[in-house]
């Protein structure tokens, strides 16, 4: 397993990570995900670890709790040799303080995350959502009180669109207090929106991208073929209203180049989707999910070797799109181009 830093910050995680969504999975969506329960979870965590995978990420709105909670009893005893990536921001119930990032909301979410995780600290604290009701002086204060009381350790933010990642780290800068180091984002051989902005931002600003979702929301299996339906046991028929929207069309073609590949190399489907994303600037960890180990090994599967670059060709060349305005002219026009140089 290879290691990187987490954007400009000192923290070495591993290049895949362990999403928990499917811990004490429950609800229409992540009932869907999978419902993983203590002992399967030690297993798979025992898993990752054999792997030199230690970068262990969930979220409180996962079920409710239920999620952390799993995690925690999957690493009891061994808390020092994981790191332990939560969320926090969406509604955890109907009450005014029950959702957002407000200094009494934070501090909340925070105490509760630690309680039902069986721990004392947390690695890295990210933000599920922009809170656009609460100053961002209000959060990052919050945020630098809880760094010097030692309960968690680095600050990240999840799904902001540029101008609110810019203007806390401009505010974070301003004041003194700690810049978010990690980004968690959406991004995909079906969803590359993360490169007009984003991306630019993050190399920038030294904020690494923590990528959720690099199969498509479960459309880059390789069980999702053209003139199919849909297998029933696609978690596709529940929850695809929940996730990032794809164009049909352009899936298929994408998922043809992806099997010509796998024949070709002897990899899956998933493992060449997942090896293109680490390849891809300011990525710093793409999160892999899995609902029994043998997702989880093939999943593993994605690291250890690399595509070639007539293979990254072909994939670029299918699932790339023209960017909206105003990032357009930046990448077609010669003297747009000049002043913007593209990320290599």
């Amino acid at each position: 397993m290879d290691y990187r830093n987490l954007g400009a910050s000192g923290l070495r995680v591993p290049v895949l990570s362990f999403g928990a969504g499917t811990f004490g999975g429950s609800g229409p969506l992540f009932g869907a995900w999978g419902s993983t329960d203590a002992e399967e979870a030690r297993r798979l965590v025992d898993i990752c670890l054999e792997a030199g995978v230690n970068l262990f990420d969930t979220a409180d709105v996962y079920s409710a709790g239920a999620s952390e909670e799993v995690l925690g009893q999957a690493i009891r005893g061994r808390r020092d040799a994981v790191l332990i990536s939560t969320k926090t921001a969406l509604p955890m119930g109907e009450g005014p303080q029950d959702w957002g990032t407000s200094r009494a909301r934070l501090i909340r979410a925070t105490e509760d995350a630690l309680r039902r995780l069986g721990t004392d600290y947390i690695d890295l604290l990210q933000l599920h959502a922009f809170d656009a009701s609460t100053p961002v002086e209000e959060v990052l204060s919050t945020l630098d009180e809880l760094v010097t009381a030692g309960k968690i350790r680095y600050v990240g933010v999840s799904n902001f669109a540029g101008w609110e990642l810019m203007k806390s780290l401009a505010a974070a800068e301003r004041h003194g207090y700690p810049r978010y180091v990690a980004h968690q984002v959406y991004y995909s051989l079906a969803g590359r929106d993360y490169e007009w902005e984003l991306m630019p931002l993050g190399a920038d600003q030294g904020v690494g991208a923590l990528v959720w979702s690099p199969l498509a929301w479960g459309r880059l299996t390789g069980k999702i073929r053209r003139g199919q339906p849909l297998p029933k046991a696609s978690r596709l028929h529940e929850t695809a209203q929940y996730g990032p929207p794809v164009d049909d069309e352009k899936l298929f073609d994408i998922v043809e180049v992806l099997d010509a590949i796998a024949g070709e190399t002897g990899r899956t489907v998933p493992q060449i989707a997942i090896n293109w994303l680490l390849n891809r600037p300011t990525v710093s960890s793409v999160i892999i999910g899995a609902r029994n180990e043998e997702q989880l090994r093939q999943n593993l599967g994605a690291v250890g070797w690399s595509l070639s670059k007539a293979e990254i060709e072909r994939l670029d060349a299918v699932c790339t799109v023209t960017a909206p305005y105003p990032y357009f002219p930046y990448r077609r026009q010669e003297g747009f181009a000049r002043l913007n140089p593209p990320i290599v």
